[in-house]
């Protein structure tokens, strides 16, 4: 039977004060509150229906709980990224092995592109990657190169304002993107229905879809509503997680896991 699996990597210690920033101004964090946030969102992965993996917190790799940057796990392949951070350079070793625990195949994104997993997001064989501060285009020129075989075709999306593609746009389903029109071309994703966020809320684009659940952040409760009311229309569910502390390290919900079927892909 397959299962969906959600790898997670608890937060190092160093991550309130030694994360990277590079739209929003350091501001303190409170580490033990950040810790309850991480076990209430692996709780919400669990009852999404997630078999939930916690790897070890590497304290020398602040931003390593983000584990959504260091690799993009397609059904046939993982590939683990280059990170447009030097100082995130070092993630994706740590999440090779247990990726090929559960993947027939693992490759690496070569130098010099860089690309990180926020900035991918799959809508069925389409991945739109985010051309941003992190990723640059010969990082999606080398990833296109590295599925392509496999039948994805890879969409390029100029962002700007946010620190990724998924800061500013997600799936909601195959055919609903949540958006925030001003940080990147809303136009590439024409065709999908779109819902926009609450313009007081920028940062709410963030949603972790999940079969017939979808992760929410709680602090946005304009586009939650939004959120509810299309959820509502499907049958489908919505959990509120709050995030206060990690919304500080410019992180949100699908940085902190990497989500796939336990399945390994076609050879």
């Amino acid at each position: 039977m397959t299962a969906l699996v959600a790898l997670t990597r608890l937060p190092a210690q160093r991550l309130a004060e030694g994360c990277e920033l590079t739209f929003l101004a350091r501001r303190l964090i409170d580490a033990d509150r950040l810790r309850a946030e991480h076990r209430a969102y692996r709780d919400a992965l669990a009852s999404a229906g997630a078999r939930v993996i916690a790897l070890d917190p590497i304290e020398a790799l602040p931003d390593s709980a983000f584990v959504e940057d260091a690799a993009v796990v397609l059904d046939e392949i993982a590939v683990l990224t280059r990170p447009g951070a030097a100082s995130r350079r070092d993630e994706p070793a740590h999440v090779e092995a247990p990726l090929r625990t559960h993947r027939r195949r693992v490759a690496s994104l070569p130098a010099p592109g860089t690309l990180e997993g926020g900035d991918v997001l799959r809508i069925g064989d389409t991945l739109f990657v985010g051309e941003s501060v992190r990723t640059d285009r010969a990082g999606i020129d080398a990833f296109a190169a590295l599925v392509g075989g496999f039948g994805y075709r890879v969409v390029p999306v100029p962002v700007h304002g946010s620190l990724h593609l998924k800061t500013a746009c997600t799936a909601l389903d195959a055919g609903t993107v949540l958006v925030n029109p001003a940080w990147l071309d809303a136009d590439a994703f024409a065709g999908l229905a779109r819902i926009d966020v609450d313009a007081d809320e920028p940062f709410a684009a963030n949603v972790l879809a999940l079969g017939d659940t979808l992760i929410a952040n709680a602090a946005f409760p304009g586009t939650l509503a939004r959120v509810r009311a299309h959820a509502a229309r499907g049958g489908r569910r919505v959990l509120p997680v709050a995030l206060s502390e990690f919304g500080k390290a410019e992180a949100g919900l699908t940085c902190l896991s990497l989500v796939f079927s336990s399945a390994a892909g076609r050879a």
